[in-house]
């Protein structure tokens, strides 16, 4: 029988966030792949793991090695379909193979905290990438969700939405360390926020004045 990959989606980290199905395969894993700290949450011992580093050939090459043996558990921040190793995996190793267990994202959770409805969000990623600047355009009654980093924080980001047409009164909610006990949620104008220290490697929500 074809063994295969299993990519679960561990959450945006708090323990509480992870689903018992994720939980279950990762408990049970005899190949664990992960980053460091998901792996000093989860592994156990009797495990064996690779860390998922910059050096993305090494976990490849590990999952390419051990997978005759076994399935290999993949473990992967927020939900598996937005944004994470499940592209590189996708052209690496035949789709068939893959199974994938949904979770949580940031995004999902940082819409929750302010109890905004996401259907008619538009998401992106500053997360390593720069989406297109027809993305990010004002258009009224738009609503933004963004992944960022610490090259595109939370004043960068703010200037360039500023250049893209969106009013200064603005309304902008920056979601860091989502899940964590030192979770922080505040609001401030796009035009506050530009001129703010900035705050990196956090979920930034952008909407009109009327959209609160």
């Amino acid at each position: 029988m074809q063994k295969k990959i299993i990519v679960a989606g561990i959450g945006p980290g708090g323990e509480e966030f992870i689903t018992p199905a994720a939980l279950k395969k990762i408990r049970a894993a005899k190949f664990l792949v992960g980053g460091r700290r998901a792996l000093s949450e989860f592994a156990n011992p009797a495990q064996v793991t690779c860390a998922i580093t910059r050096d993305l050939n090494t976990p490849i090459n590990f999952i390419r090695d051990n997978l005759p043996q076994d399935d290999i558990v993949v473990m992967v921040s927020g939900d598996p379909g937005y944004f994470s190793l499940l592209d590189l995996l996708r052209k690496k190793f035949p789709p068939e193979i893959i199974e994938v267990i949904p979770s949580i994202s940031a995004i999902q959770l940082a819409f929750a905290k302010i109890a905004l409805p996401w259907h008619n969000a538009t998401l992106l990623s500053f997360h390593g990438r720069q989406p297109k600047r027809s993305d990010l355009q004002f258009v009224e009654g738009k609503i933004l969700g963004m992944l960022t980093d610490t090259e595109f924080n939370s004043a960068t980001i703010s200037k360039i939405l500023l250049d893209c047409g969106w009013a200064r009164d603005s309304i902008i909610t920056v979601c860091a360390r989502l899940s964590y006990p030192d979770e922080k949620i505040f609001t401030q104008t796009l035009s506050t926020a530009a001129d703010s220290e900035p705050v990196a490697n956090c979920v930034l929500i952008v909407r009109n004045p009327e959209t609160i």
